[in-house]
């Protein structure tokens, strides 16, 4: 959907039942899929069905590995919420990565894959409780480590995760107020409000974490602060009612984690106490949407300090 306002004023959608599934978001509520024209081309190759949760945490899993579909990349997801992505030279490097980030979290999660998961990989996987373990494709020896474990369910995705990007182009949500339509958030980097507003420039290497944070953010709970040093999350903090908790909560996970580390966040910054607290956790670069009354004041607290800052004149809300 190009623009929401230019529609008919009538909107009709057709969804075509496939299956009820065991039940909903809990047990007590009721819940089925229906086929839509968004769906991607998947396949489930165990004998497993996808719960309606796993769904939901499929789709946040999806939606990350989906910015990163060239390189090796690794996201785990448990209750719609990123709790930990990276990159590597390997895919196991990536998945090992995301996995340390938060390795309590990560147990009984979804893990998603932007390449073909490989026998050391599926090891790792196999050894834990896992829910779902999604992958461009699985080959033989790797299906035959999975082959005893029941709990684990394989999703194959057919549809290239380049494509995927752009299968879905709206949002619905239903109200008692009435029902919402949003463009999906497709947003990207645009070099023309990506700006680096301090006298200290940070580094290639720390500008292209602050992409890959940038990037992770998108996905995490407003308010949401992601800490990240050499494409590794350090600390994925989300859901906060303030931007100040959600980033002393991330330096305080992240622990050492944070020492040269880069800070995005999805809002923007509009009080001082976020750079100070982002300067006792030893962080050297923020990235931010910018555009507050304070900017003048955290602009200075930042060239006082010897920090970078980043503004991309982007707000990545979400609910």
């Amino acid at each position: 959907m190009d623009n929401i306002s230019s529609e008919s004023e009538i909107k009709v959608y057709n969804f075509e039942k496939i299956k009820d599934l065991p039940y909903g978001e809990n047990l007590h509520q009721q819940a089925a899929l229906y086929k839509s024209d968004y769906m991607i081309d998947y396949e489930i190759l165990n004998d497993t069905e996808l719960t309606f949760n796993n769904i939901l945490d499929a789709t946040v899993a999806l939606n990350i590995v989906s910015e990163f579909f060239d390189v090796n990349c690794s996201a785990i997801i448990r209750h719609a919420k990123p709790c930990g992505v990276a990159l590597g030279t390997s895919l196991y490097e990536a998945y090992k990565k995301a996995f340390d980030c938060d390795p309590i979290s990560s147990y009984c999660g979804v893990v998603a894959f932007s390449k073909p998961i490989d026998r050391e990989v599926a090891k790792h996987l196999n050894s834990m409780p896992v829910e779902v373990v999604i992958a461009p494709s699985f080959d033989k020896k790797v299906l035959e480590i999975f082959k005893d474990n029941n709990e684990i369910k394989l999703v194959k995705i057919n549809t290239p995760l380049k494509k995927y990007r752009t299968q879905i182009s709206e949002e619905v949500f239903l109200t008692p107020f009435g029902t919402l339509i949003q463009d999906k958030n497709n947003s990207e980097l645009d070099k023309e409000l990506f700006k680096v507003v301090t006298r200290e420039k940070p580094t290639q290497e720390q500008i292209e974490d602050a992409v890959f944070a940038w990037k992770i953010s998108k996905y995490g709970k407003t308010n949401c602060a992601v800490i990240v040093r050499d494409f590794q999350t350090c600390a994925i903090s989300q859901g906060h009612t303030n931007a100040v908790t959600a980033i002393e909560h991330a330096l305080n996970y992240s622990c050492d984690g944070s020492k040269d580390a880069v800070l995005a966040t999805d809002t923007v910054l509009t009080s001082e106490e976020t750079l100070f607290a982002a300067i006792q956790g030893r962080i050297n670069l923020v990235i931010q949407p910018g555009g507050s009354l304070k900017d003048e004041k955290l602009i200075e607290i930042c060239d006082k300090y010897g920090i970078s800052m980043i503004t991309t004149g982007i707000r990545n809300y979400k609910q």
